[in-house]
């Protein structure tokens, strides 16, 4: 008992450090988290703005255009973020950074990949309460204390899945530009190919069935839900082609995926880190 103690204290301590590795590198090029904020602030205001007009009852369940956008931004600047996690890895495996880490006395190799995902939780738990604060302000609501709960349960099952994600890339590809050229195919698609900035009626079918079925949905919806002031998670939240799924479904894939995500990334990461 006293061993694990020992270990697990250790494990914390190493996680702690690189963790705070990943800051301080952030706190020499706060560009990275500036531009991630700034840019889901100015589609907030662009969009609400094109949409201001808009007859009422324009969309279901929401009063205006912003009300419904701001869930969207939330999700994908926290998939962005954690879609960039492997970048940094990627970085310390070609100028052999990584090298130094797997030679080193770790007491488990586990801290190079619980430092990426609490680093990257927080900035999006930061990046995300910034832009929900410009919404606030620009009249588009908060959610209650119980939807604060819904919106940060599902930013880390979203995180958690994506990063797993991004940092099996960052160990497959063969270096940085590759992944960059990745993430810039993917990124904008799946965005687009989710309920972020439309509801599923308004897609052609085939679109329709593409968002239903896209994991930034199963997170959004359930955001989206959460400003309402009667949040229930009994509540429809997707009026997907085949079905209707309530908040407690949508989370419930999103968690599926997550784990199934973690099992089929877990022999590669103990074959890279061992």
């Amino acid at each position: 008992m006293e061993l694990q103690q020992y270990n697990l204290f250790f494990l914390y301590q190493e996680t702690f450090a690189l963790t705070k590795r990943l800051f301080i590198q952030l706190k020499r090029r706060p560009s990275t988290l500036f531009a991630g904020i700034l840019q889901p602030i100015i589609w907030l205001f662009l969009f609400g703005a094109l949409f201001s007009k808009a007859p009422e009852g324009f969309l279901p369940g929401v009063d205006s255009y912003g009300n419904f956008l701001g869930a969207g931004l939330i999700v994908f600047t926290a998939f962005s973020g954690a879609l960039n996690s492997g970048l940094p890895l990627m970085f310390d495996r070609e100028f052999g950074f990584l090298n130094r880490l797997l030679v080193a006395p770790l007491t488990s190799r586990l801290s190079i990949v619980l430092s990426s995902f609490f680093y990257i939780t927080i900035l999006s738990f930061v990046q995300s309460i910034v832009i929900m604060i410009v919404s606030y302000i620009l009249g588009y609501g908060w959610p209650n204390l119980y939807g604060l709960g819904i919106v940060f349960t599902t930013l880390i099952l979203l995180v958690l899945f994506v990063t797993s994600i991004s940092l099996c890339l960052a160990f497959v590809l063969p270096g940085h530009i590759e992944l960059i050229a990745l993430i810039f195919v993917i990124n904008l698609p799946l965005l687009f190919a989710s309920t972020a900035l439309a509801p599923i009626s308004f897609m052609p079918n085939w679109l329709g069935w593409l968002a239903s079925l896209n994991p930034l949905t199963f997170a959004i919806e359930p955001i989206r839900t959460a400003y309402t002031q009667t949040m229930d998670l009994e509540l429809v939240a997707l009026h997907a082609p085949y079905g209707d799924l309530t908040c407690k479904s949508c989370i419930s894939i999103l968690f599926s995926l997550t784990v199934l995500s973690l099992i089929i990334i877990r022999p590669l990461l103990n074959r890279k880190l061992n």
